[in-house]
């Protein structure tokens, strides 16, 4: 294949240097970065014509909690170059103690407006995870959406891939074939961020996603919430109403009273004059 100039891994020189700091805030002691969708789309396209790659994360609520609560997806996750808040309460909760973000960036949003300035720079991106057929089928809706988008690759990994190497070589090999420069990684977490952990290294001027459901939102498998609720933060109603088995726990149980931590620390945090606590160990 002749050189494109995208990452590979054959192509070991690192990314250039990164200019232009985002400003961060910290709710509960973690950093969440304060830029804006457009903002966050353009830092992306930008990086990836100057040569220079990274890693974007979208902590929602139970990211959030398992950020605070569990050391060592806080540590993993302070590895991205990108923290932007997919979730209302994070949203209200920076407000709450004076240190407002933007807007709300949602990985699910991501997935259109990303697509949609990757189609009209010309550059590359390759759809990795979701159910079987899934990104196969969300690459077809995605280049009618945006004529001209190149998608370079998708894969589905089966179940464990992670674990056997003749599966994660063949996850490389699809990779290498694309050299893509954006990449959508939709496993859920924290499985999409390890992996991209474990692969950013190989293509370091590409930009990795994890988009969790998104695919699935993207071919109308799964109905995303109606925009009005989406605005009044009560999508999770939504999707709890759709898979209540598997999300009951995550939304009601775990997230509705970390919730109440959240909201009640950053409105006591701006009462005492202060701007953020250390994450708990």
């Amino acid at each position: 294949m002749a050189s494109s100039g995208r990452p590979t891994m054959s192509d070991p020189a690192a990314p250039a240097a990164r200019a232009g700091a985002v400003p961060t805030i910290q709710l509960l002691g973690i950093e969440v970065h304060a830029i804006s969708e457009a903002g966050c789309v353009e830092r992306i396209v930008e990086d990836v014509a100057a040569g220079r790659g990274g890693w974007v994360v979208t902590p929602n609520l139970d990211h959030l909690r398992r950020m605070v609560r569990e050391r060592e997806f806080r540590e993993l996750c302070s590895r991205a170059d990108l923290r932007v808040p997919d979730g209302m309460p994070l949203i209200w909760a920076a407000a709450l103690q004076g240190t407002p973000l933007p807007e709300r960036v949602a990985g699910s949003n991501l997935i259109w407006s990303l697509n949609r300035a990757a189609a009209e720079r010309g550059l590359c991106v390759f759809l990795l995870g979701g159910d079987p057929g899934t990104a196969d089928q969300a690459a077809a809706v995605l280049r009618e959406r945006f004529p001209g988008l190149q998608v370079v690759g998708t894969h589905c990994p089966a179940p464990g891939f992670e674990k056997e190497p003749t599966r994660m070589q063949a996850l490389i090999d699809a990779l290498e074939l694309g050299a893509p420069q954006i990449v959508f990684v939709a496993l859920g977490s924290p499985k999409q961020e390890l992996l991209i952990e474990a692969l950013r290294a190989r293509w370091p001027r590409a930009w990795w996603l994890g988009v969790g459901i998104s695919f699935s939102f993207v071919t109308g498998a799964v109905r995303r919430a109606p925009v009005w609720m989406q605005k009044l933060g009560i999508e999770w109603l939504h999707r709890l109403a759709q898979d209540p088995r598997r999300l009951f726990r995550r939304y009601v149980i775990d997230g509705l009273p970390f919730a109440f931590v959240l909201l009640t620390s950053s409105a006591w945090s701006r009462l005492s004059g202060r701007r953020a606590s250390k994450p708990a160990n």
